[in-house]
């Protein structure tokens, strides 16, 4: 496999852990950021035009099959909890950050509830999934060259990328009024 395919082929895994080894290796195989850029956003448009009809079959399924409607709304409800720290208004910025802050697959979903089709949709999914991929993609450079170790460098990114939310999170729940400390 060549290096772009290669590439393109950690960064078309759906969980963030192929961003930093797709960064580390495009370095590696001599293919620069705005490459970089383009073949993440490729690995987009394929999750959209893999992932579009799964979400329509289960929606259409849903009306037909009770099991199916049950995992529906199983499903419904962690998209909503899942993005009510983003706020309820489903306007653009709102829906970008969902993106940014969950995945794109959950972004899609939020963007469907507020109403958005494929295009629209997908463009505001993807543009949230861009800005968090150029963030990690800027990291996993940045501490590479201070590091000079892959693996360190993609570690270190993978466990910041899974605990910092999660602190972020408890710092503003404890910022708020009325907050149990």
């Amino acid at each position: 496999m060549t290096g772009w395919g290669a590439v393109l082929m950690l960064f078309v895994i759906p969980v963030g852990g192929g961003i930093p080894a797709g960064v580390l290796l495009a370095r590696n195989r001599g293919i620069g950021w705005p490459a970089m850029e383009f073949l993440y956003f490729v690995s987009d448009v394929l999750l959209a035009c893999t992932f579009e009809p799964v979400m329509r079959l289960m929606i259409a399924g849903a009306r037909q099959v009770p099991a199916l409607a049950k995992v529906t709304s199983i499903l419904r409800d962690f998209v909503r909890k899942t993005t009510a720290s983003y706020g309820t208004k489903g306007g653009p910025i709102t829906l970008i950050l969902i993106a940014f802050g969950v995945d794109p697959m959950t972004g899609r979903a939020a963007t469907r509830a507020a109403g958005h089709g494929f295009l629209s949709g997908w463009a505001l999914a993807i543009t949230g999934d861009m800005m968090f991929f150029t963030l990690i993609m800027v990291s996993t450079l940045w501490l590479n060259s201070i590091l000079g170790d892959g693996t360190k460098t993609m570690v270190i990114i993978l466990v910041l990328m899974m605990v910092l939310p999660s602190l972020i999170k408890r710092w503003r729940r404890r910022d708020e009024p009325n907050s149990p400390h």
